[in-house]
């Protein structure tokens, strides 16, 4: 595990837990994204592509260890993942490249993830079945692109980590706090 941000004691940090990406499919998936026509949506930045898994919203910073502890063990059970592009899909707010899960094992991880911050206490397992997706576009109102889908191949994630997210008006900047590696 390495730390590349840190987090002062009385901060309330946005948090969330994610599977970040190898640097080839950034790169792939950022010169798919300026192939895209023209349209009032800003592009995700290539430091901000990756599948998050859990959201844990603001946060007390003395929680960031014991949070961190839980990746960490959740990161070294988890078998090893492997994506392929399914489709592109808009919502309301967001247009996102949705993956296959090859032996949902990435579903597994996020479902150990998210049971382990539930018990903690700090995380409120949704609803609904985790889709691994990253978000590529952020819109007020849908465009409507049928994109052909970015060609990636298959791949599995670099690595997992909790990220920190500071609200800005050019959208949001996010930051590592730490990272661990997947399956040991």
């Amino acid at each position: 595990m390495t730390s590349a941000g840190s987090v002062e004691g009385h901060e309330r940090p946005r948090l969330f837990a994610a599977l970040r990406l190898p640097g080839e499919i950034v790169e792939a998936l950022v010169a798919w994204q300026a192939r895209l026509p023209p349209v009032d949506a800003r592009l995700v930045p290539p430091e901000n592509l990756h599948m998050t898994v859990a959201f844990l919203g603001a946060r007390p910073a003395a929680e960031v260890e014991p949070i961190v502890g839980e990746l960490r063990e959740a990161a070294a059970a988890a078998g090893p993942m492997e994506f392929a592009v399914r489709d592109y899909r808009e919502t309301r707010s967001v247009g996102m490249v949705r993956f296959t899960d090859r032996e949902e094992r990435a579903e597994a991880f996020a479902a150990d993830v998210s049971a382990r911050l539930a018990r903690l206490g700090v995380y409120e397992p949704e609803r609904r079945r985790w889709l691994p997706h990253v978000t590529v576009l952020r819109f007020r109102a849908p465009p409507r692109l049928v994109p052909d889908v970015p060609a990636l191949g298959r791949f599995s994630p670099s690595d997992a980590a909790l990220y920190h997210s500071l609200l800005r008006p050019s959208g949001a900047q996010y930051s590592v706090i730490e990272t661990a590696a997947l399956g040991g």
